[in-house]
């Protein structure tokens, strides 16, 4: 079994960035890809942003693209998002996810298509 640990997370003004981390540990050489949901109080968790771990492949959520960056260090089996420009509405706790078993683009972009989950970093932002 794979175990996800998410840190980075804070309060930041708007305007400004973090980057979030998750390190993977345990079985990991199972995993396909890794990805970013978020959900803020009384919302839907939202897909945010996912890497296909071999390839590098890069999905993200519409809105996000050009403020947000994931990237991945696949020696120290961590994925990273980058947050720039950030706004009261990206206010979240941003959840780290993992799945072994799905591979198309549709279901990577959303949360059923993981099975492995953290526990979640809270970010928040001040206007």
């Amino acid at each position: 079994q794979v175990q996800l640990v998410e840190s980075g997370g804070g309060w930041v003004q708007a305007g400004g960035s973090l980057r979030l981390s998750c390190a993977a540990s345990g079985r990991t050489r199972n995993r396909y890809a890794m990805g970013w949901f978020r959900q803020a109080p009384g919302k839907e968790r939202e897909f945010v942003a996912t890497i296909t771990w071999s390839a590098g492949r890069t999905y993200y959520a519409d809105s996000l693209k050009g403020r947000f960056t994931i990237s991945s260090d696949n020696a120290k089996n961590t994925v990273y998002l980058q947050m720039n420009n950030l706004k009261s509405e990206d206010t979240a706790v941003y959840y780290c996810a993992a799945t072994a078993a799905i591979t198309n683009p549709y279901y990577l972009q959303r949360s059923t298509g993981y099975n492995i989950w953290g526990q979640g970093t809270q970010v928040t932002v001040s206007s």
